[in-house]
């Protein structure tokens, strides 16, 4: 595959969402949980979403159980707790694989273009760095999705442009989309 643009995601309905019906805009793609310390980030998602949304910010959310069981519910279930606890306008896409022999061709792509970086500095980033050295000795060396809440952002011309570790604070994520959106 050349392009984002040439992948379709699975949506919660089980219809199927082509990519190419985002070209042009900005896409932050992130793998989320319902049960899980980064869950809180659902509300700043969600209010760029209304912010942005307008100016071409699309969201790509795919919950994901693949970390600490944290995603157990099913789509419905998924989809219900964050309208009713986030409040969440966005779409979700189906409970998927982001890592592994199961991983949907969205996640292949996005790690092939933004590897792993830093957690970044802090008490959580120091957690998360502990976490992953028991998963992984050699986390640092492997692109693949660290945990929940890891965040990607496509530019309009469909380049992935940043990766964002569920430590780095959404300021910097929303300061990224807004650089995009121009």
């Amino acid at each position: 595959m050349s392009s984002i643009y040439d992948l379709n995601v699975t949506r919660a309905d089980g219809s199927e969402l082509s990519l190419k019906e985002f070209e042009g805009k900005v896409i932050l793609v992130v793998n989320t949980a319902t049960g899980c310390g980064f869950t809180p980030q659902y509300a700043p998602i969600e209010e760029m979403y209304k912010k942005y949304h307008e100016k071409g910010l699309e969201i790509i959310d795919v919950p994901c159980n693949q970390f600490a069981g944290q995603t157990p519910g099913s789509d419905e279930e998924i989809h219900e707790f964050c309208t009713l606890k986030y409040d969440t306008t966005f779409p979700q896409m189906k409970k998927s694989d982001v890592n592994g022999e199961n991983e949907i061709p969205l996640f292949k792509y996005l790690k092939s273009k933004k590897g792993f970086e830093s957690f970044g500095k802090g008490p959580k980033a120091l957690m998360m760095k502990a976490v992953a050295k028991m998963k992984d000795r050699k986390y640092k060396e492997n692109p693949d999705i660290k945990w929940n809440f890891t965040k990607f952002v496509v530019d309009r011309n469909g380049e992935v442009v940043a990766r964002f570790e569920p430590t780095i604070d959404m300021k910097e994520v929303e300061k990224c989309v807004v650089s995009l959106l121009g």
